[in-house]
């Protein structure tokens, strides 16, 4: 078993790392289906990408439960990076997690499982983090809503294939609702609740 000497580094400057990787998110948020790139380093253990790792050192802490899927969950050493570098409580209910790293996306657990928020606190959702296969190859999703000028183009490879028809549920909940944030490589893409889908290809 992996002591912690032995677990993957965090951020090397902690400080820096966490403010250029946040202004990435944020500009994720603000410019939805833009891909941000995130610059910092940090270890990463197996099965988790570059930017994923980045996000989490970033804004998990002890008061944001994380939910892991049966991919992230498979390697103990995963949850024990978390603990160690974030102090966040890895959990088993989903219904409740402030965050949910998803691995294997194909297998995304349907979307009521998890939290939605409320009408007073609708910042208490879960925000799903997916590991996507591409963020500039794939099928063309066509996205308008705040923050976005007319439409926007992302073509990605995405799982679950029906990802944005899932989403679809947010437009009847808001201001409740699920966020997303796909990462592929050091690369993010964010799907706030208020992005809708126009219309898809290949």
């Amino acid at each position: 078993m992996t002591t912690v000497a032995e677990l993957p580094a965090g951020f090397a400057d902690k400080v820096l790392s966490a403010q250029s990787t946040f202004r990435s998110v944020m500009d994720a948020m603000a410019r939805p289906g833009s891909i941000q790139r995130v610059t910092a380093s940090a270890g990463t253990p197996a099965g988790v990408m570059r930017g994923t790792a980045a996000v989490a050192l970033t804004l998990f802490d002890h008061d944001t439960p994380i939910w892991l899927d049966g991919a992230m969950s498979a390697t103990p050493d995963v949850a024990r990076w978390l603990k160690f570098h974030t102090s966040a409580p890895v959990i088993a209910d989903p219904s409740v997690a402030s965050f949910a790293l998803i691995g294997d996306a194909a297998n995304l657990p349907a979307l009521d499982r998890f939290a939605f928020g409320s009408s007073e606190y609708p910042d208490r959702s879960t925000t799903l983090i997916l590991q996507v296969d591409s963020l500039t190859q794939g099928p063309a999703f066509e996205l308008k809503g705040p923050g976005i000028d007319g439409t926007a183009l992302l073509q990605a490879m995405i799982q679950p294939r029906d990802l944005f028809g899932r989403l679809s549920i947010n437009e009847a909940l808001f201001p409740r609702g699920i966020d997303v944030v796909l990462v592929h490589d050091d690369a993010i893409v964010a799907i706030p609740r208020t992005t809708r889908l126009v219309a898809s290809g290949v």
